[in-house]
């Protein structure tokens, strides 16, 4: 099965809305536009259930097939929150929405998961049940975890779950996806540390924390280098260096760091953050300071299953006559949240050349739309055929 040629005929109508979402741009959970043209375009396909609130402001919608004798649940994820970001693409349908910008795509990913589900809905050319999952807040504002805790895999009984993003620099219309561990934990830390501030003159009658702080900087690198195993992943990355006096002659008595952990595994993700405190402790220690760390867990290691992503890399392959082994992503997904309740796959959609995701010329690729809306409506005709 190649591109479903009912795509082609919608590919005008579903960039046009993925055009709208571009110039409207909705942040974190303030997705409320956003949220509502879902709603109403899912009400006007003829879903047979259409919820909105989920995760404050995520929308769920629910097409049952011709028939249900599989009894077969499956979900189909879409993040439709943009970014913080001034647009630069000088595009006619540019963000109207200064400091706004879709420079992830989901304008792309919620566009082609309403295409699928306009098909879905008219066709029924399924033995079981869709859940349709538009989800805010996926740039730093865990709304797969909000949606999850709010209980929306049990009310609408889901057994399986797949999401899909876009990708710059894979050919347009390809896919890549891989099994276990795909995209990173994200943490994130602030040390602070206190010694004794005075005259950069006379030194030695001080504490310096801008020493101290430099150290445990080298020294946080040896995590990586020393601590981990070699053939595991981590990153830590010190990100923000911060005095609390700005003067040329004054040693200050409090330096700030702040910076991120990415991990591939759950006894990395405990490793780091086990080093992190004792090498801060045991730095500011040794220069007869303190030292207190503050570590945040953000989204967890991303885990595609086995079984799940075999099928998703088949269909794939159908739609676009190959699918790529991926490399690991040591970005971030809250999908991960979804993953962690359900087994599931992740997959990623060819984007073409240009801009990285969360660069202010990036834009979505409409010529990506049939090959994505593709990809979804036969993971659900896949997964759960017609008798």
């Amino acid at each position: 099965m190649p591109v479903k040629n009912r795509f082609a005929e919608l590919q005008s109508e579903i960039t046009a809305w993925r055009r709208d979402l571009h110039e409207h741009p909705e942040i974190l959970y303030d997705t409320h536009r956003t949220s509502a043209l879902v709603a109403e375009k899912l009400k006007a396909f003829g879903c047979d259930e259409v919820v909105t609130g989920i995760g404050r402001t995520g929308v769920v919608g629910v097409i049952r097939g011709k028939a249900n004798g599989s009894g077969k649940v499956i979900g189909l994820r879409a993040d439709m929150d943009a970014l913080p970001i001034l647009e630069a693409t000088g595009l006619d349908y540019a963000s109207k929405t200064p400091g706004a910008m879709h420079a992830c795509g989901h304008d792309g990913h919620t566009a082609m998961l309403l295409g699928a589900a306009k098909y879905l809905a008219e066709t029924r050319n399924f033995d079981g049940t869709v859940v349709l999952i538009f989800q805010p807040a996926e740039e730093g504002g865990a709304g797969g975890k909000e949606m999850c805790d709010d209980g929306m895999m049990e009310r609408w009984g889901i057994q399986e779950v797949y999401g899909m993003h876009n990708w710059p620099g894979l050919p347009t219309g390809q896919f890549a996806i891989r099994p276990g561990a795909f995209f990173a934990a994200t943490d994130q830390f602030e040390i602070n540390f206190e010694g004794l501030g005075g005259h950069a003159a006379k030194p030695n009658e001080t504490v310096d924390t801008t020493v101290m702080a430099a150290q445990a900087v080298t020294a946080l690198q040896t995590i990586a280098s020393r601590n981990a195993d070699p053939i595991d992943q981590v990153v830590v990355s010190v990100t923000s260096f911060e005095t609390s006096s700005t003067a040329f002659n004054v040693i200050p008595q409090k330096v700030k760091l702040k910076g991120t952990v990415r991990t591939m595994s759950k006894s990395m993700r405990e490793l780091a953050e086990t080093r992190i405190k004792a090498i801060c402790a045991g730095v500011a220690a040794t220069f007869g300071g303190t030292a207190e760390v503050l570590y945040y867990r953000g989204y967890p290691v991303m885990v595609n299953s086995e079984e799940q992503t075999d099928f998703a890399a088949e269909v794939a392959r159908k739609v676009a006559g190959q699918c790529d082994e991926a490399a690991m992503v040591m970005g971030g997904e809250d999908f991960a949240f979804m993953l962690e309740e359900r087994p599931g796959a992740y997959i990623l959609v060819g984007n073409g050349p240009g801009a990285m995701v969360h660069h202010p010329e990036y834009n979505f690729n409409d010529e990506a739309i049939p090959a994505g809306c593709s990809w979804w409506a036969e993971i659900v005709e896949g997964r759960m055929p017609a008798a």
